[in-house]
């Protein structure tokens, strides 16, 4: 497809040499833009990233009509080629969020090669050491002024990017978790498979009470029981119980993350024993306390791997074991990164190159 490009004249890339690098403080020069209305998506253009114009009947203001996804542009730390990760399945679910909203999708052609100019404009902005990254948002809501419950007439596609450091400092502690007894995140039949903004939204409030209680994440359970674990903070969750490492099953309340199914992939090449199904907090405590939990950890395009050390539940502290061996968690973070950064080969082909 044609993207018209129109560059800043006053670009803000000094900051990356006067400002500390964290996660979500620094915004590159540009984003992308693309309207639809009358049926169709328009053309996209990459203009100097600036405030959008919204009137205060914008139906995504009051009916949550929004949708988006997280991804990564990475600088390879041999070659310095940019690279994508498995973009494709950002566009399919980004694809299943639209038809969960009524909202028009992208096709995965248009999404990828508007994310991919966004990255060649924004070339600079990809940082150099390995670890960091330019994150990619890209959002689509409901542009159009109307006070009715309906869907939208008219949406806004946008993009705009971040250089970012590690969501996790690294050589930080494994997380500590709070299991949520109270709140729940999904509920079947809802939206939890869905990459939309009410999602996150009515999760702050207890991960901030978490955090004043000092844990760095919460253990998000089922709605039905609050028994069956579903989500770690915004990541998906895995245990290592004996010789199997098991993860929830999509069940419609758990987003299918990207950098799951790219645990998984590896797990089954490594000839890993591992299975999708429900873990309930009862289960977890009792291979605890037989020195079966030998890891806990989280996975996401954020955070990519990150370990976990432990789950309070009710005040009671469940621990992985201090003998587990091996680290599962270290192998599977290095093998990911080593092929987001181009230093080991690529046998799935997840790696889109971009010139």
């Amino acid at each position: 497809m044609d993207i018209n490009v129109r560059t800043t004249d006053s670009s803000t890339l000094d900051r990356l040499d006067r400002e500390p690098l964290a996660f979500g403080n620094i915004f590159s020069d540009h984003m992308l833009i693309r309207r639809w209305a009358e049926g169709a998506w328009g053309p996209a253009e990459i203009r100097p990233r600036e405030p959008l114009a919204m009137d205060p009947t914008t139906l995504a203001l009051h009916y949550g009509q929004t949708v988006f996804e997280g991804m990564k542009a990475y600088r390879g730390s041999v070659d310095g080629r940019l690279r994508l990760f498995r973009p494709a399945d950002n566009a399919r679910r980004l694809a299943q969020s639209c038809e969960r909203l009524a909202i028009p999708a992208l096709t995965a052609d248009d999404f990828i090669a508007c994310v991919s100019e966004m990255v060649r404009t924004e070339h600079a902005w990809v940082p150099h050491a390995r670890g960091e990254s330019l994150y990619i948002r890209p959002i689509i809501f409901a542009s159009e002024q109307h006070i009715a419950v309906r869907p939208a007439l008219e949406y806004l596609f946008v993009i705009v990017t971040a250089p970012v450091a590690p969501y996790f400092a690294s050589g930080a502690k494994a997380l500590r978790l709070k299991a949520e007894p109270r709140y729940t995140r999904a509920v079947p039949g809802g939206t939890g498979f869905a990459k939309t903004a009410g999602n996150y939204a009515a999760t702050l409030r207890p991960m901030a009470s978490a955090s004043d209680e000092g844990f760095d994440q919460i253990l998000w359970l089922d709605a039905n029981e609050h028994e069956f674990a579903e989500e770690a903070g915004q990541m998906n969750i895995f245990f290592r119980i004996g010789d199997e490492v098991i993860t929830p099953n999509l069940s419609g309340t758990i987003l299918p993350g990207v950098t799951r199914d790219s645990v998984l992939t590896l797990l089954k090449d490594w000839g890993v024993k591992h299975s999708e199904r429900k873990v309930s907090v009862t289960e977890l405590k009792a291979a605890a306390s037989e020195g079966e939990l030998k890891e806990m950890f989280g996975a996401g395009t954020a955070a990519v791997v990150a370990p976990i050390q432990s789950i309070n539940y009710m005040g009671e502290e469940i621990h992985v074991s201090a003998d587990a061996g091996a680290s599962l968690t270290q192998r599977l973070l290095d093998t990911i990164l080593g092929i987001q950064y181009g230093e080991i080969p690529d046998p799935h082909q997840w790696i889109l190159n971009i010139d």
